[in-house]
């Protein structure tokens, strides 16, 4: 009888030891009575800015979109849920944009000037943003469980990103090479002839807003689809915003083998067949700075839930029971 006793009382304190382990184990992990997801997202990425885009006046809508110039985001995420309903992301993402105002088909309307202008950019883009997600279906759900279930949702947040817009300088001997754009100065930023027209900085901020939908597969991962877009506080992702300038400034305040690249790459109407050298003085609109840049993605997503009560792993935990005695 005593050996029993001791048995019983051996194996509730392995019970008890156990179910304390995995809970402090999934509070470490899901911060509480949070859940906690993590997963990549991959996809098309688009850029809308005063570079490229189709007939009509420029915008920074889809209706601007050159399709050529697509290139691909890349990124990771993690998502807290407090409650199903309620998600905070952090997400960090990789990408290229591109802009070229001779892909433009020109229809004889307002895309004439951005086709004869025939400026270009690509630059390297490293984004990190937080969000907060909203789940509306949620409150509709009728069953246990996440497989099978399907999420829309929406997004919105701030965050930040960096790029560096290049131009494809061709030398004198005929060679091309992609150089930065901005230690050009090529709208006289920072020149003392333009006090108003500060050096931009190689960063912004921006507000990510999107919609998107996910589909759980099992308990513990889903896939899912989502677009969001991302308006810029900067007008110079593609180097292009305000009005030409006197070209006679990149001699002043630039070295001569600078200036002679910056001449080429501010101004290309007609390049490479005319002699590049903008007739007047006069400061002719190159850009439109009463609307900053943008891009936006449509990512693929796939992700896992850790530790949470409805994973495989959450109910075996809630299986685990020690057993009872009268």
């Amino acid at each position: 009888m005593r050996k029993t006793v001791l048995s019983v009382r051996t194996l509730v304190l392995i019970c008890v030891l156990f179910a304390s382990s995995l809970k402090s184990f999934s509070q470490s992990i899901t911060l509480g009575n949070g859940k906690l997801e993590a997963g990549l997202a991959i996809g098309p990425l688009f850029f809308l800015g005063d570079l490229g885009g189709n007939q009509g006046i420029g915008t920074d809508f889809a209706k601007d979109i050159n399709f050529p110039l697509t290139k691909i985001s890349k990124g990771l995420f993690i998502n807290l849920y407090p409650t199903e309903w309620l998600g905070f992301r952090f997400a960090i993402n990789q990408g290229k944009l591109e802009g070229y105002d001779n892909i433009i088909k020109d229809k004889g309307g307002a895309e004439t000037f951005r086709k004869e202008r025939n400026l270009q950019f690509r630059s390297n883009m490293l984004e990190a943003y937080g969000a907060v997600e909203l789940y509306p279906t949620v409150f509709l759900e009728r069953y246990d469980g996440l497989k099978g279930k399907f999420r829309p949702y929406g997004l919105g947040g701030f965050g930040i990103f960096k790029f560096n817009p290049k131009g494809e300088y061709i030398d004198p001997n005929g060679k091309s090479k992609w150089v930065a754009l901005a230690p050009l100065h090529t709208e006289g930023q920072g020149f003392s002839q333009y006090p108003d027209r500060k050096p931009y900085k190689l960063w912004s901020y921006e507000m990510p807003l999107g919609v998107g939908f996910k589909y759980y597969l099992a308990e513990n991962k889903y896939v899912g689809l989502e677009l969001v877009h991302r308006k810029s506080f900067t007008d110079y992702v593609d180097d292009v915003s305000t009005t030409y300038i006197d070209p006679n400034a990149f001699d002043q305040n630039l070295s001569p083998t600078d200036a002679a690249m910056a001449r080429q790459l501010y101004y290309r109407v007609n390049f490479p067949n005319n002699t590049n050298t903008r007739p007047g003085f006069g400061e002719e609109q190159r850009g439109d700075p009463t609307d900053n840049d943008s891009f936006f993605s449509t990512v693929i997503r796939f992700g896992w839930r850790l530790t949470d009560n409805n994973s495989p792993s959450g109910r075996a935990a809630k299986q685990m029971r020690c057993p009872s005695f009268y």
